[in-house]
Order: C-alpha cells, then structure tokens, then sequence
C-alpha cells in the first residue's frame, strides 16, 4: 500500500506545520537572528535527518541568501573549523540538540541571548517536524 502524503491527508495538520514554521522564523529574526543562520539550522538539522527534499530545498534557500558552497559542504564537520561564527556555531549546536533531543549534549550557546536560544530551538523543532513530514510521505526528489 503507497503511504499517504501527509500534507494533503491532514491539511490542517500540515498548515498548523506551516504556521509553526512562520511563527518561529519571525521570532528569530525579531530576535536578531540572521536569515542564513536559520537556513544553516534547518540543512543541518535536515543532513541529521537525511531529509533529501528539505536538503535540496534549503540548501537553494541558502546560496540564493548568498551562502557559499564551501560552508555548506563543511557544515556537517562545523565543530572542526573556523568558518562559522559563534552565532552561528550556537544555532548548530540547537539544531543537533533538538534534532538527537535523547543525546542531551550541553554545547555551549552563551554567543546568542535566551531569547534567540528559544527562537532557534522553536525553528529546529519547525524543521524536524517538516524532515518527518517529507520522508515518511516518501517525497519526491528530482533532479
């Protein structure tokens, strides 16, 4: 039996995915966070998941806000290099909290205020929730 796509099986589900998602974004940009900190977030925590769709989808979101393509193909070794900012390395930290939230490791994230902490921690549940919602409805990744 073919599984259901979740976002059209459960409309209201996934727009209430899709208003969580917005609400987080808005918090962590009100709260200072730069946009391609957030994408940064959401392709880590979509690596850790192997979410190919949300992968390819932030991965463009990220190099058309000007990323480069050398810190995207670094970013699963961030911890090992000099690339990243502490803003940056904090908001990575939350994204492997969240995404391994069992491992309970206790990466420093004092470079952002409790706000943004709390802003970025709501965006890597938003994308989780969206990594979940793309490989158990199996989508499609063309090329």
């Amino acid at each position: 039996m073919a599984r259901p796509m979740l976002n059209t099986a459960v409309p209201e589900a996934y727009r209430t995915t899709i208003a969580l998602s917005a609400q987080a974004e808005k918090a962590a940009l009100d709260a200072g966070v730069a946009p391609l900190t957030l994408e940064l977030l959401r392709i880590r925590a979509s690596q850790l998941n192997g979410c190919g769709y949300c992968l390819r989808m932030h991965t463009r979101d990220a190099l058309d806000k000007g990323e480069s393509i050398d810190r995207i193909a670094i970013l699963p070794a961030w911890r090992e290099t000099s690339y990243f900012s502490a803003e940056e390395r904090a908001a990575l930290a939350i994204a492997e909290e969240i995404t391994h939230i069992s491992d309970h490791r206790d990466d420093d994230t004092s470079a952002v205020s409790p706000e943004q902490a709390a802003a970025l921690r709501w965006a890597a549940i938003a994308i989780n929730a969206f990594n979940r919602i793309a490989i158990s409805s199996h989508y499609a990744v063309q090329p």
